[in-house]
């Protein structure tokens, strides 16, 4: 006989991609040749340079010892020096520390601030990991609407006062995923405001800060430190979603929290793997462009043909997905497009309530696949 699991696990929701992995995997044994537009992982690979700087970094016996918690001064320098050099803020080494990819500070922020019953504000649609940090952390989520006619911004006029009086995090993420919105600045100043107004913990998702098309996104560090973190991430910039390599910058108290849960729980960032991110951020900051505009290429060549489908959608400034609104339910849908055209894209539904309707498409497939993808669901929808 084995005990039951803990009542914070009973609480979490269905992982949407573990599921799009079922049902990928069932087409595939029948035989089908599924065209994923799932999960968005690069199919670009990592730049040359940065694979030989992490050869190089593995040789060294100083990397195959334990790593530092908060990250080496070299990799939380190169953090530094790329937030003023892409971003025209100046920000210590000191204000920064390494992740295990962004996703896991993000996971672990709750730890820090979050005791039982009280609220954290999350965006809907969001990260699915917002919810599920802070339930683990005893917490409760609760969720600010991003509809389309506001920009996808959330109105925090509409947060009731109770809410607000409870709440100890707000996450925000911009360029947001899945709806491809930025913010502008006046938006940040806003959001910052509130949070200090109000004591709450601003953290700010920018894992896909730098990709963008024709705009510019900016941090939420933009009006200072206090009450921020910014969580930031080498895994879409360079295509090293593997590396497992991140960083959060912004307020001294809240980054030192995040530490602090940190060391009683990890033993920090492989060495040779914050070498080659240095490296990264150092010297290959022209592949960040060639990036953007293979995405750009994808994203003209997606959106055109899914209008051509009948589809209404429009082609994003930001970010490396297509979101698409769709005429019925987000689930009916994508199981429609799996079964009858073997094309996967993720369920608006699976981002939160305000998710329904749409569809996400991730720009990680060739030209070449969009077009055979965009044949298909044209033969379907016709």
């Amino acid at each position: 006989m084995k005990p039951d699991i803990a009542e914070r696990l009973k609480k979490l929701p269905a992982y949407l991609f573990a599921e799009l992995d079922r049902m990928k995997s069932e087409k595939i044994a029948e035989g089908v040749a599924v065209i994923d537009f799932g999960v968005g992982d690069p199919d670009l690979p990592t730049p040359p340079p940065i694979v030989e700087a992490m050869k190089k970094a593995v040789e060294k016996v100083e990397n195959q010892k334990y790593p530092s918690y908060e990250g080496t001064f070299r990799f939380r320098e190169a953090a530094s020096k790329f937030y003023e050099r892409r971003k025209g803020i100046k920000i210590s080494p000191d204000n920064i520390i390494a992740l295990i990819g962004s996703k896991e500070g993000i996971a672990h922020l709750p730890l820090a601030y979050v005791e039982k019953g009280d609220i954290v504000l999350c965006p809907d649609p969001g990260y699915p990991v917002y919810q599920s940090s802070t339930i683990l952390a005893g917490g409760k989520p609760y969720f600010m609407p991003l509809r389309d006619e506001n920009g996808f911004l959330p109105k925090f006029e509409e947060i009731p006062e109770e809410i607000v009086k409870k709440a100890k995090i707000m996450f925000l993420n911009y360029p947001n995923n899945p709806t491809t919105a930025i913010a502008s600045k006046e938006f940040i100043k806003e959001a910052v405001d509130f949070c200090i107004d109000n004591g709450i913990v601003l953290a700010h998702d920018a894992a896909y800060s730098e990709i963008t098309f024709g705009v510019k996104a900016e941090s939420f560090l933009t009006y200072g430190f206090e009450n921020v973190i910014e969580f930031n991430s080498l895994s879409k910039t360079y295509n090293m979603t593997g590396w497992r390599i991140g960083y959060a910058a912004g307020d001294e108290d809240i980054v030192k929290a995040l530490l602090k849960v940190k060391t009683n729980i990890d033993s920090g960032v492989f060495q040779a793997v914050q070498e080659a991110g240095a490296f990264a951020m150092e010297e290959c900051n022209d592949w960040i462009d060639k990036n953007n505009e293979i995405y750009a290429e994808r994203a003209e060549k997606l959106v055109n043909g899914l209008k051509r489908a009948g589809l209404n959608v429009e082609k994003p400034v930001a970010t490396f997905y297509v979101w698409c609104k769709v005429p019925y339910k987000s689930i009916e849908f994508a199981k429609m497009l799996l079964d009858k055209a073997g094309v996967l894209v993720t369920p608006g539904i699976g981002f939160g309530e305000f998710g329904e309707n749409y569809v996400r498409f991730a720009l990680t497939r060739d030209v070449k696949t969009i077009e055979e993808a965009i044949d298909r669901i044209v033969e379907v929808l016709s």
